[in-house]
């Protein structure tokens, strides 16, 4: 900017002392050419002087607004910034409140799986059935009985037998896991207690642990759900829902009062699977308990 006032000024004394010159009086020697070319050496400074204020203006215009512009975009900038902490604030206060939600969603979605599983398992066994049914079937059907028809018993009723024969796990479980998601905890209590009562040594009776577990969590018996989770973990240590077991076990001890057992728990589980989704939402309750997810 200095450089430009300096040019200006270059120009105006230039232009003023042409004016001089042009107004004092021509010696006798001077022609009238000569004083025409002075005049017209003078208009054109005269020209490009304007020419230097209006570019001058020009470019002062466009510098002042790109400077309000820039003073704008920090103000926007500036706001942005402060909603978004606010934001992550508000985020970060209320994050220990919604845990038991996100932690209850996750476990929806695992049931949805563990059903899903249960399907395919069924179908599998279905196939297997069939395909046994097919090996067995007789070649030759002139032995007097029907092929696929059965045999006739002895005297006793087809339904004696089967009145003592232990429910098909399989379905039995998912049928569980159906009415557990429908809400219907008595009668998905009974379905989980018989695969665990037919099928003790059974993975699905470490699930089915689980289950029990989180029915009594749903309906606020915390030490009985403390009972089962605990089933899991000491009969079940390598089942898929250990983790979350250990998980929803700190946090019922948490709702039964005892913070500090709960926090061990929660603490146990970092430790133990701490690679898992499980022991994210278990650090997450031990921050908003004031807890370190480890002890040094």
């Amino acid at each position: 900017m200095l450089k430009t006032n300096g040019l200006r000024n270059r120009f105006l004394a230039a232009a003023m002392m042409a004016a001089v010159l042009a107004s004092a009086p021509a010696p006798a020697h001077a022609t009238s050419k000569e004083i025409i070319e002075l005049q017209t050496q003078v208009q054109q400074l005269l020209d490009m002087m304007q020419r230097l204020q209006s570019t001058l203006d020009t470019r002062f215009g466009v510098i002042q607004h790109l400077v309000e512009q820039t003073a704008d975009d920090s103000n926007r900038m500036t706001a942005t910034i402060n909603a978004l902490q606010q934001k992550l604030n508000a985020q970060g206060e209320a994050g220990g409140g919604k845990l038991d939600t996100v932690s209850g969603q996750v476990q929806s979605l695992n049931d949805s799986v563990d059903e899903l599983k249960s399907r395919i398992a069924k179908l599998d066994k279905s196939i297997q059935d069939l395909q046994a049914q097919t090996q067995n079937t007789p070649q030759n059907p002139s032995s007097g009985t029907p092929a696929g028809a059965m045999p006739a018993t002895n005297g006793a009723g087809a339904s004696g037998p089967a009145a003592n024969q232990a429910p098909p796990m399989q379905e039995t479980f998912q049928a569980g896991v159906r009415d557990y998601n429908a809400a219907k905890f008595e009668v998905a209590v009974g379905e989980f207690q018989d695969v665990i009562h037919y099928y003790p040594m059974d993975e699905l009776a470490g699930q089915a642990q689980f289950y029990l577990g989180e029915i009594a969590y749903r309906q606020q018996n915390y030490p009985d759900a403390v009972k089962a989770y605990n089933n899991v973990l000491e009969g079940f240590p390598g089942s898929p829902k250990a983790p979350a077991a250990q998980l929803r076990k700190g946090l019922a001890l948490v709702q039964e009062g005892k913070k500090d057992a709960g926090i061990r728990e929660l603490r146990l589980l970092v430790q133990r699977h701490p690679q898992t989704p499980e022991a994210a939402q278990a650090r997450s309750k031990l921050n908003g308990l004031g807890a370190r997810p480890s002890v040094r």
